[in-house]
């Protein structure tokens, strides 16, 4: 059997057994409401999935928009709608005098003022392709049930309600369409629990947490509803919006284990016909589906041997805040550093603005993440890992063909650079040039500590040299 190695970007015959490992676990105390990883992974069969993964792997860094009904007033996406504990203070902060079922029809009911007659995907793009990012992954439904598409299974939609008259109503397509001018790889987000459903959430029924609100043994129709309800707008996005290259599905609840089969792999395998090679991105639910791993608002404890993205968010949200606090220009840089060491792609969140505009403060910080990819992405873009991946604030990654190696300096947030950086390990065979400029720098090397003096008239900023390896 072939496999396509994303470490070496080669094809290689392999004796597979399961073709599964063991995937690493991490957790954040502090992150309590997030998703962790699967405890594992299974290399997909498909040599037309794995030469897009590979091609993914080349890219790095991508935007992960979340937009819709949420949107309107600024709040957290979709999850004040749940009943569970961890979520009532969410909801009350919001609208603190309704009780839960005033609070839903109040949430549905943003359609009536979600109007973004503002929205230009193409400066989106724009703005996007100036900060180097290579995908994007747009929200086309979350759990809220509310649809950024036309489709035509709901009217719980974008294409409905006061921008129904906009040309560009059909807003996922839009978006797609602008993206996909400027070469980016295109995935669609999909919830696949859908909050506004009858045939999930059933309005006869309490819905007392994120599940469906039925016992479908009981109500079996309800739920055949439901599986074909999600079929046919997954068929929608992948047949009537273009090159769909990866299907991003959220909500891990939704799954056979938890008795909850939509019949997805007949559904992927249907997409397929249509979309050879596309990513299935079943995060949270390991097998034939999650063809990368999804840690959110983490990165790894260590370096990975297979497929993954940390999914962080620019600001203080996925969605579009009042008065967002964004992360600095040094700190996406340094973890796009740290993640591509490790083997990952960063998925940056942005949310744009209930009138459909990305803020200039997003716009003014990815533009300057931009200009350092400009002159560093050579030791980013379309490389691999390398066993000794890191030494202090020195990360190293390599090139495909691991001739060349690549050694990242992550400057620390507040500091100047020093006027040397040293590392262990990872020894040059002859020069070592500073990838900016392509200037020779000098170095020694002695008992296996390399030494670089750097230019004193450098950029205070993270940097980046290449060399061959001994």
């Amino acid at each position: 059997m072939k496999r396509f190695n994303l470490i070496t970007g080669t094809v290689m015959a392999l004796a597979i057994t399961t073709g599964t490992v063991q995937a690493q676990q991490f957790v954040d105390k502090k992150q309590t409401d997030v998703h962790v990883m699967s405890k594992t992974y299974t290399w997909p069969q498909d040599q037309a999935v794995l030469q897009k993964l590979d091609q993914w792997q080349d890219l790095k860094f991508g935007v992960l928009f979340h937009w819709g009904v949420y949107s309107v007033k600024g709040i957290n996406e979709s999850w004040p709608l749940c009943s569970e504990e961890r979520f009532l203070k969410r909801r009350k902060s919001i609208q603190p005098q309704m009780n839960y079922e005033e609070f839903k029809q109040w949430y549905w009911g943003q359609i009536n003022n979600f109007n973004p007659t503002e929205f230009n995907p193409e400066e989106w793009a724009d703005i996007m392709k100036d900060a180097g990012m290579k995908y994007v992954v747009f929200t086309t439904k979350h759990h809220d049930g509310f649809c950024m598409f036309d489709t035509q299974t709901t009217s719980f939609s974008i294409a409905h309600g006061p921008f129904s008259n906009n040309p560009k109503k059909d807003v996922a397509y839009h978006v797609f369409d602008a993206f996909r001018k400027k070469d980016f790889m295109i995935g669609a987000y999909f919830s696949k629990p859908d909050w506004h459903c009858e045939y999930y959430w059933n309005p006869d029924m309490a819905t007392p947490d994120r599940n469906v609100n039925y016992q479908i043994k009981l109500h079996k129709e309800w739920w055949r509803k439901f599986q074909e309800y999600t079929a046919r707008q997954i068929d929608e996005l992948t047949t009537r919006y273009g090159q769909i290259d990866i299907l991003w599905l959220d909500g891990g609840q939704v799954r056979p284990d938890n008795g909850q089969d939509i019949h997805l792999d007949r559904i992927i395998d249907k997409a397929r016909q249509k979309q050879p090679g596309m990513l299935a991105v079943d995060r949270t639910v390991p097998g034939r589906n999650e063809n990368y791993a999804t840690p959110e608002m983490r990165i790894p404890s260590t370096q990975l041997n297979y497929p993954w993205e940390s999914n962080l968010q620019l600001a203080n949200g996925w969605g579009w805040r009042k008065n967002s606090i964004y992360k600095s220009p040094q700190t996406i840089i340094n973890n796009l550093i740290e993640i591509t060491a490790k083997g990952g792609a960063l998925l940056l969140g942005v949310g744009p603005t209930p009138q459909g505009t990305i803020e200039e403060k997003a716009a003014i910080c990815l533009r300057q993440v931009g200009e350092w990819l400009k002159s560093y992405g050579k030791a980013i873009y379309a490389t691999r890992i390398t066993p000794h991946y890191n030494d202090g604030n020195v990360w190293f990654t390599t090139s495909k063909d691991h001739k060349t190696l690549y050694a990242l300096y992550a400057l620390p947030e507040g500091e100047t650079l020093p006027s040397t950086i040293t590392w262990k390990g990872n020894e040059p065979k002859g020069a070592i040039r500073l990838i900016k400029g392509n200037r020779k720098v000098k170095h020694t090397c002695k008992n296996g500590i390399i030494t670089v003096e750097l230019p004193k008239e450098l950029k205070n900023e993270p940097i980046a040299f290449y060399y061959n390896r001994k």
